[in-house]
């Protein structure tokens, strides 16, 4: 039904151009699709003025929306269509990276790390998505970030580590696994 709503406005001759919905729908309707995994509006959205990096009321961007949504295909499509993928949220200040790794794709998580982000990007409370990683137990995750130049001895804002986040969640396994790897690299 999106698909059929936003073909038949955005795909007016230019002389019916004043048949378009308002930008602000248009950018609604990018979130919309960010959200739901639609790839093929983004590129009709994004060419008929809706911005590709822009924040929805809730302080998250189309790519945001779409890692945490697990829109491996939308996340791809945005960046495609020049998506920032280094650009935090407006709240928390949470990247891409960090959505993906409190959700677990992990799939959109390597993709994210191909667009050479800081990998020890912080968010507000002085998390980064190693940490965040950590505290879910994503493992593969957790490689990938290590593997990228991911610090695990930075400190949050309440003084831990990405070891210590996870040995707070029990999983002592996890926190020796980010502990070796500091020996070892």
């Amino acid at each position: 039904m999106l698909a059929l709503y936003v073909a038949s406005l955005l795909a007016s001759a230019p002389a019916q151009a004043t048949t378009l919905p308002p930008q602000e729908r248009r950018q609604e309707l990018l979130f919309e699709a960010a959200k739901l995994g639609r790839t093929e509006l983004i590129p009709l959205l994004v060419e008929n003025g809706a911005d590709v990096n822009g924040y929805q009321e809730r302080g998250f961007t189309p790519l945001i929306l779409a890692a945490y949504n697990g829109q491996a295909d939308a996340v791809e499509a945005l960046i495609k269509a020049g998506a920032d993928a280094c650009k935090p949220d407006l709240g928390q200040g949470n990247t891409a990276q960090m959505g993906v790794a409190f959700k677990g794709d992990d799939r959109i998580a390597a993709r994210l790390l191909k667009e050479k982000c800081d990998v020890n990007a912080r968010n507000k409370a002085g998390q980064t998505a190693l940490m965040m990683a950590s505290l879910f137990d994503r493992t593969a995750q957790i490689e990938m970030l290590l593997k990228s130049g991911a610090d695990p001895d930075i400190l949050d804002a309440s003084g831990r580590s990405a070891a210590s986040v996870a040995e707070a969640q029990g999983n002592g396994g996890l926190a020796s696994m980010i502990a070796k790897y500091k020996r070892t690299n």
